[in-house]
């Protein structure tokens, strides 16, 4: 008999967004510290769970997102030390994934997206909270877990997959209003004699379904 699946944790992520003078726009990233127990070593978007404090802070806030959009910025702050000038109000929900894989924690996350101040400073690693932060663009991310030189969890990489394709982040947030947000959870099938992990067509994500053995390994 299979093991039921523990509940998952609500949690929220930020992206932040950053413009260039040329060229698409440029994202905050994070590596996972390596011995954190959940995605240890992986690139992420800043975020995490969603405290009781979140939900103190939120209250009197409209929407019912209100305590998620405190968790993310909070964790951006703690993670990389940039994001505390932006308002709740200045985040744009994006996508909700709720994966139902069998591993010791599971999320059910809540996405954001918001423009990054051009006057901020350098985004600094906490030592607890992240190995490092830097700005990259969706694509050369991408090509770096391509190269093997770093690696993220299946749903880094379909989020980053789909922010690749914006120019700016009037085009990330146009996409979000078209599509709306989803809960996204992944399923296994098989294709062919192959197991694929899969997630739902036209929920605005480019590349819907990976092979399980490269989807769970990177």
């Amino acid at each position: 008999m299979t093991d039921p699946l523990p509940d998952p944790i609500p949690a929220a992520t930020l992206i932040l967004m950053r413009a260039r003078a040329s060229g698409p726009p440029e994202l905050l990233m994070i590596e996972r510290s390596p011995d954190m127990a959940f995605a240890a070593g992986a690139l992420a978007f800043p975020g995490g769970r969603i405290d009781p404090e979140d939900h103190a802070a939120a209250a009197g806030l409209p929407g019912a997102d209100a305590a998620a959009r405190i968790a993310a910025l909070r964790e951006t702050v703690e993670e990389t030390g940039l994001g505390g000038d932006l308002s709740p109000e200045a985040l744009t929900p994006f996508a909700r994934w709720c994966p139902n894989f069998a591993e010791t924690r599971r999320f059910d996350t809540l996405f954001f997206i918001a423009e990054a101040r051009p006057d901020w400073p350098q985004p600094v690693a906490r030592e607890a909270e992240a190995a490092r932060a830097f700005w990259a663009s969706a694509a050369d991310t991408l090509a770096e877990n391509a190269a093997g030189r770093a690696h993220a969890i299946f749903p880094t990489r379909r989020n980053l997959e789909r922010l690749a394709r914006f120019a700016s982040i009037e085009e990330a947030r146009a996409d979000a209003a078209r599509h709306g947000v989803r809960k996204i959870t992944p399923w296994v099938e098989e294709r062919g004699g192959e197991k694929f992990l899969c997630i739902p067509e036209g929920a605005g994500y480019p590349v819907t379904a990976e092979p399980l053995a490269t989807a769970r390994r990177s």
